[in-house]
């Protein structure tokens, strides 16, 4: 090899170093989204993570973390806030801890079904709310995550029929004020438990029961430590698919469009197969021996709606938002 062809490949090769450090750090390396959800791998929402992760895979590298394993439940939305989280699955409820207005999306009774949800999210009104996210908490509301009716699950062999029979149940509820209001609107004593803890807690009975959608039920086995599923139908559950807002906001809006719609494909995807399989796991755990039936639904919605109404949270809720939320 000569002096000039050594010397030539010399430069050519700077040449392109410079040019690769001129560059970008996106242009260089996909920016890095890492998710953070309490779910686990088994859940149907993990498999609508991963359809959404392969939709936006040739923008960004996507990094599941499942079962509470990266961020414990109820920490997410504050790992969000500092930086430490690109993407989360965050509680409605957590955000109601420092926006005391969405307090009014926990209520009880309040959308009647999976379709209700979406309607309202996808309304001025919805848009209202998940406004108050971005300004003042930095975060970006992709869309609600409906994972099923939340139904109360006993292991005590005690047939509730209205709010009164609840009457010193210990019915596991997650951690924060408006999970427990829950739990007390119900007529049970509520007490807070880490989700992965729930098994072991009906197991041994430090609690008497739980409350979640027939999917989760069956995804942590909590009917292996059960005997009953009361159908109270009080609570139309769902999460938020959440992007920190410095992250949406560095994409630019075509990138943007691209996401919302990839997450909307995705949540989409994951309604239908929640709706499907609630559908089928009443059946199931019959067949399993758990004892499923209805309560006097009317007197439980008559009471919880009283309690929401007259407590402090209740003061909280923008003018008019129930009327527009019903009208839907």
């Amino acid at each position: 090899m000569t002096f000039q062809t050594t010397r030539r490949r010399f430069i050519i090769g700077a040449g392109l170093a410079a040019t690769a450090t001129a560059l970008p750090a996106w242009a260089q390396d996909k920016p890095k989204l890492r998710f953070s959800a309490v779910f686990s791998e088994q859940d149907i929402r993990a498999e609508m993570m991963k359809m959404f992760a392969e939709a936006i895979a040739e923008d960004f590298t996507f990094e599941g973390y499942y079962g509470g394993n990266l961020f414990k439940q109820g920490t997410e939305l504050v790992a969000l806030q500092r930086g430490n989280l690109e993407m989360g699955n965050i509680a409605p409820q957590d955000i109601s801890k420092q926006i005391p207005a969405w307090s009014i999306l926990t209520a009880g009774y309040l959308f009647r079904d999976a379709a209700h949800l979406k309607a309202f999210f996808a309304s001025e009104a919805g848009a209202e709310m998940k406004k108050l996210t971005e300004d003042q908490l930095g975060v970006k509301v992709l869309g609600p995550t409906y994972f099923g009716v939340r139904q109360v699950g006993l292991k005590v062999d005690k047939e509730i029929k209205t709010p009164a029979d609840m009457a010193g149940i210990k019915l596991r509820m997650p951690g924060g004020d408006a999970w427990q209001f829950l739990g007390t609107a119900l007529g049970a004593n509520p007490t807070p438990m880490a989700y992965a803890e729930v098994y072991t807690g009906l197991q041994t009975g430090a609690i008497d029961g739980q409350d979640n959608p027939l999917p989760n039920v069956e995804n942590m086995k909590f009917y292996e430590v059960m005997t009953q599923i009361v159908l109270t139908s009080h609570l139309v559950g769902y999460d938020l698919l959440t992007v920190s807002k410095k992250v949406w906001d560095e994409m630019g809006a075509e990138k943007q469009a691209k996401f919302q719609a990839a997450a909307d494909k995705a949540i989409d995807f994951s309604t239908e197969k929640h709706l499907a399989r609630e559908k089928e796991l009443a059946e199931s755990f019959k067949a399993k021996g758990l004892k499923i039936y209805e309560p006097d639904v009317a007197a439980f919605r008559k009471h919880v709606q009283e309690q929401y109404l007259a407590s402090e949270q209740a003061k909280e809720w923008p003018a008019g938002m129930v009327d527009k939320i019903n009208a839907l």
